[in-house]
């Protein structure tokens, strides 16, 4: 129950529920770890097996599965959206007791920074690779993070049980692909316990023990932080010098000297939270500080003292930047302030997400909101449902442009409705990824001509054995955002796995796609898109629009326009009544008379009247994006 509470952010009594540690003295018996892995390869059922071994939760406290993901949303998808940490004690074959620290960390692209902080605060890492599918994209992308951390890295093959297992084939990949010996990779199976022992050995046997800077002015890394509804926000952090006691003054060095806090509690998760008296260097754990707002905490933050405080702050420190935004709306214009309210309370546990309020004509009130990536975006929207009970519309996924005008300012923009006048604009910069393709080498063909039609550039391709092929593009990341990962997937029938860092900004043709009705811009149609499919995109906008706007008393022309050029024309025809229904014979002159005055009632019509955009059609124009 205990973990339960601590991971859902509710204070847990550890006088009630944790069974006292023994910690040993010396830091040559701690051993700070992480597990690193491409998604669905084993991480999290490794960890609970670690767990399990060394005693630190009973057979009765393990008997719901993947421990350290407690979320909901992780136990359904399968994968880690948070990081969390155990510290187990072991008795090794030489009779020694081991703190072992272990940090376990998302596997996802979007949660890059957040594994690169939990590998900082480490000496070693697991790198698990599964025994039937070989090495893949987030096994590279992961294991080039610990190696630019500079630590020692032990190679497990993870599920030997399965009937495809592949020993020989994964040590050679690993060799060949990633360039780490594997003669002395540890065949274990999670899911039945299988060389669990010798993974515990190799983590005391290999991984160094922190150095002793306990003389030092205190210096701690903020690895994780989330809100608990009665201590305020509690950061996981590892102490790389001095020694952090209860009581303590504290200050975070990214934050003004004016701002700092008091110690009111330290302490280890076993997983369960036990609390201590100080934590000293080379140990992980956590702090309570009576801090308010989770904003203030972030990741990759340096705490120190107020008594001795230390000259400069961890390297590696950077804010984390949204990358990918799109507006959230409430299907009922009604539950606005519940929306605001529901982004307030997630904020907190989710700093990395920011929300501003926007105003659309053809939603109403929202808010324009900024994401890590393609998953976060996911992963928010499905939470602000499920916790707050939401019904909600998300616009297409946009990312972030740098504008240069001609008058030499820059602006950063991801809204068409904040783009400014064509003819002020010197040029624009979009970001690019380069991305690392991992796949059976029968859809190289489908997989080269899905990246060349998304504007790529083939940088690298390598052939890795077992019919594997290893592809790197440079993309715009606009043409990833909507649907590119989806067509991965389908166009090599799952088999694909990918990976992608950002690059940087490139000069691109980007231009605002205007959707004119009745011949005003409707703002919430607009669309940022590469010049050379706008007259395309322009073509079926309107086409689609056509179909869904119902006709009025009089014409509408719908127009794609870039600027004041139109690209692409559709008309919805008037509704009519017949009105010389009612003439029978007589002069032709009647009928005409009859004509013309109708011709002149719409004209009249026309100049006054306005057409008012359905939401059905707005939600169906975005979903054109997606297929």
């Amino acid at each position: 129950m205990a973990l339960i509470a601590l991971l859902y952010g509710v204070q847990a009594d550890a006088s009630l529920h944790c069974r006292p540690m023994s910690r040993p003295d010396k830091k040559q018996h701690i051993r700070n770890f992480s597990i690193i892995a491409h998604i669905d390869h084993g991480k999290s059922t490794l960890a609970d097996r670690l767990i399990e071994e060394t005693g630190a939760l009973s057979e009765r406290e393990m008997r719901t599965h993947q421990v350290l993901d407690s979320m909901e949303l992780e136990q359904e998808r399968g994968i880690t959206i948070k990081a969390q940490t155990a510290t187990l004690n072991y008795t090794a074959n030489d009779g020694e007791t081991y703190q072992l620290n272990l940090i376990d960390t998302p596997g996802h692209v979007d949660f890059t920074y957040e594994v690169s902080r939990s590998l900082q605060a480490c000496e070693g890492a697991l790198l698990i690779v599964d025994a039937a599918q070989g090495v893949e994209a987030q096994t590279l992308a992961n294991v080039y993070l610990a190696m630019e951390n500079d630590l020692e890295i032990i190679p497990i093959i993870n599920k030997i049980d399965l009937p495809n297992a592949d020993i020989e084939e994964a040590k050679r990949q690993i060799e060949e692909v990633i360039g780490l010996d594997a003669s002395n990779a540890i065949p274990v199976s999670a899911k039945t316990g299988e060389g669990i022992d010798a993974v515990l050995e190799a983590i005391v046997a290999d991984v160094p023990p922190p150095e002793n800077n306990d003389d030092k002015p205190l210096r701690a890394l903020v690895v994780d932080s989330w809100f608990d509804a009665y201590v305020g926000a509690v950061a996981l952090v590892r102490v790389f010098e001095g020694v952090l006691k209860k009581g303590d003054k504290f200050r975070l060095m990214s934050m003004p000297t004016a701002a700092s806090y008091e110690v009111q509690d330290v302490g280890y998760f076993v997983p369960t939270p036990f609390s201590v008296k100080a934590l000293a260097s080379g140990t992980v754990g956590f702090i309570v500080g009576g801090i308010k707002r989770l904003a203030d905490l972030k990741v990759g933050d340096t705490v120190t003292t107020l008594r001795d405080p230390a000259s400069e702050s961890l390297p590696g420190y950077r804010e984390p930047k949204p990358m990918v935004f799109a507006g959230i709306y409430p299907v009922d214009s009604g539950d606005y302030h519940e929306l605001r309210d529901s982004l307030e309370k997630l904020n907190m546990n989710d700093p990395a997400f920011t929300y501003d309020p926007e105003n659309s004509s053809a939603l109403g009130l929202g808010f324009r909101c900024g994401f890590l990536g393609m998953l976060h975006m996911e992963i928010v929207q499905e939470r602000l449902e499920r916790e707050y009970d939401l019904d909600l519309i998300t616009t297409a996924p946009s990312v972030i442009y740098r504008i240069h005008k001609t008058d030499g300012s820059l602006i950063e923009t991801s809204n068409p409705s904040e783009f400014p006048d064509p003819q002020s604009i010197a040029r624009i910069e979009e970001p690019t990824v380069l991305a690392h393709i991992f796949m059976p080498e029968e859809f190289v063909g489908a997989m080269i001509k899905l990246c060349q039609g998304r504007r790529g550039v083939q940088k690298d391709m390598k052939f890795i054995g077992q019919g594997r092929v290893m592809l790197s593009y440079s993309l715009p990341l606009a043409e990833m955002v909507i649907d590119f990962y989806d067509r991965l997937k389908s166009v090599s029938r799952g088999y694909a796995s990918m990976d992608y860092e950002l690059s940087g900004f490139s000069v691109g043709d980007v231009v605002k796609l205007d959707v004119l009705v009745h011949a005003e811009p409707v703002d919430a149609l607009s669309l940022i898109v590469h010049r050379s499919i706008a007259e395309s995109r322009g073509r079926e906008l309107v086409k689609k629009l056509r179909q869904l706007i119902p006709r009025q008393q009089f014409d509408v022309p719908l127009q794609a326009a870039i600027g004041g050029r139109i690209l692409a024309r559709e008309t919805i025809k008037a509704v009519r009544k017949n009105v010389t229904a009612k003439c029978y014979g007589g002069d032709i002159t009647r009928k005409r008379k009859l004509l013309e005055k109708q011709k002149a009632g719409k004209k009249r019509m026309k100049s006054i009247g306005s057409v008012e955009v359905p939401q059905e059609a707005f939600l169906a124009v975005l979903k054109l994006g997606e297929e």
